[in-house]
This record gives structure tokens, sequence and C-alpha cells, in this order.
């Protein structure tokens, strides 16, 4: 299996709140002169062997249903599959302790539990 990757963008003139919003939080977090568009990405996965014609499908179905051409923009790239070395490789990602709770997590949890109360009573 091959797979392609369609990244989706607003337009340049498209106003893009939640990559303001995003900007702003990383300015107040002390990240600054960085400034963030949010978009969209698919990943495909395609039986069988790449070829223009498959890419063109996948064009086709990018500019039909993925992306709403009249405010995005889209891309297609096929993505060269990670050899399995290079994946033992990759440095791990930093992930909270599965018992540890942010701030926000204790916020949110009580609702969740009245949610939860309130469907099943």
């Amino acid at each position: 299996m091959a797979r392609v990757v369609v990244d989706v963008m607003p337009k340049p003139e498209i106003l893009d709140p939640q990559g303001k919003a995003v900007t702003g939080a990383l300015a107040r977090l002390g990240f600054a002169g960085i400034s963030v568009r949010q978009g969209k990405r698919f990943e495909l996965e395609l039986e069988g062997e790449i070829t223009e014609d498959r890419l063109a499908e996948v064009r086709r179905a990018a500019e039909t249903l993925l992306a709403n051409t009249v405010i995005e923009t889209f891309n297609v790239r096929v993505e060269e599959p990670t050899a399995p070395d290079e994946e033992e490789q990759a440095e791990p990602t930093e992930q909270a302790e599965p018992d540890e709770q942010t701030e926000s997590d204790e916020q949110t949890e009580p609702e969740e539990q009245t949610e939860l109360a309130t469907q099943a009573g």
C-alpha cells in the first residue's frame, strides 16, 4: 500500500481564526515571532502502484470533497514509507504519565461525570 497525503490550507486572503488563536496562545506562552495558519491533513492509503492517473484521481477527490476550493488550497504528495530502522531510531515524544492530570483535565472531569450520569440516568 502507498500513502498519499493531501494538505489543505485556507487561501492567504481568507481569515483564519483558529490560526490566530494559536498564534496568540503561543505568544502568551513566550513563543514570540511565530505566526500560525491552521489547515487539515488527509492521509490516503492507495492499493496498487501510484501512477499519474491515480494521483489525478486523488486530486479530483480533494477538489470534490476534501477541500472547499472557494476558500482553501490543497497539495497532493506521495509520502515515502519509513524504513523499520528509522522508526526505531526516532526520538520518543514527551507524554504525561497516565495517572497525571493537567489543570484542564481536572476542570473538565466533573462535567464529563455529570454528562455520563445524565446519560445513564
